[in-house]
């Protein structure tokens, strides 16, 4: 139970805020790779990286993250008001803030439209279950959200409990979120998450997604697991964890 204990603490990350010249770079170089990856398409998604001093730099809305340059983003306070650059704001940017209310150990926020991850948001399946290892070492279980309208308050208070103890989750009928230490460490758990998505749905074309045993996860959380996984598993019943 010890390794299941500490899957209930979050996990604390280590790091300090970068400069608004860094950020930019990364925000530009972490966009091209999203979009030469498929997992944004045209306009598609939205990033954030935490500045000091309570400010945040995001991506502009309406423009191509395959294509963006270093004077396109946009820097914010914690409201989302508008602080510099040029350009509007992310529409989303309310549930960037959000999520960085939430987890005060993050540096950056990576949401995109990955399309087999995303496929499982429509259709309401969450990607939860203690199934590969890798997983559950680096992102932790991916639960699924409720439905909020984009650009609203509503997909900020639908995604406040997920994102408070997960770095990633799925956004239903909508996309996926991950959140980390800095902007590249939500770009690689992106593309874990579709990784792990385009896994999961082979095997059950193959007709069966087996689970990792009770003893074997216990195992991984000793190594430094993530996160719990969501209350609902999709399904597997490897453990009780997330029903106390």
């Amino acid at each position: 139970m010890g390794g299941r204990n500490r899957l209930r603490q979050r996990r604390v990350v280590k790091g300090q805020p970068v400069s608004v010249d860094q950020a930019a770079r990364q925000i530009v170089a972490v966009g091209r790779v999203l979009y030469e990856r498929g997992l944004v398409a045209a306009t598609e998604g939205n990033m954030s990286v935490r500045l000091a001093g309570n400010r945040f730099l995001t991506t502009p809305s309406g423009l191509c993250k395959g294509r963006l340059r270093d004077h396109d983003v946009v820097t914010v306070d914690a409201l989302g008001k508008k602080r510099g650059g040029h350009g509007n704001p992310s529409s989303e940017i309310k549930m960037h803030l959000a999520i960085y209310e939430e987890r005060p150990d993050i540096l950056a926020i990576v949401h995109a439209h990955p399309p087999i991850a995303t496929g499982f948001a429509v259709a309401g399946v969450p990607l939860a279950g203690c199934v590969l290892p890798e997983i559950i070492l680096t992102v932790g279980s991916v639960p699924l959200t409720e439905y909020g309208t984009p650009s609203t308050d509503e997909l900020p208070a639908r995604i406040r409990g997920a994102a408070r103890s997960h770095d990633a989750f799925l956004l239903k009928n909508h996309g996926a979120v991950a959140s980390g230490s800095g902007l590249w460490d939500a770009c690689h758990k992106m593309e874990m998450i579709e990784s792990f998505a385009k896994i999961v749905l082979a095997a059950r074309q193959l007709g069966r997604v087996e689970a990792l045993s009770s003893a074997d996860v216990d195992k991984l959380l000793a190594l430094g697991g993530v996160n719990r996984p969501a209350a609902g598993c999709g399904g597997c019943v490897t453990c009780e964890i997330g029903r106390a």
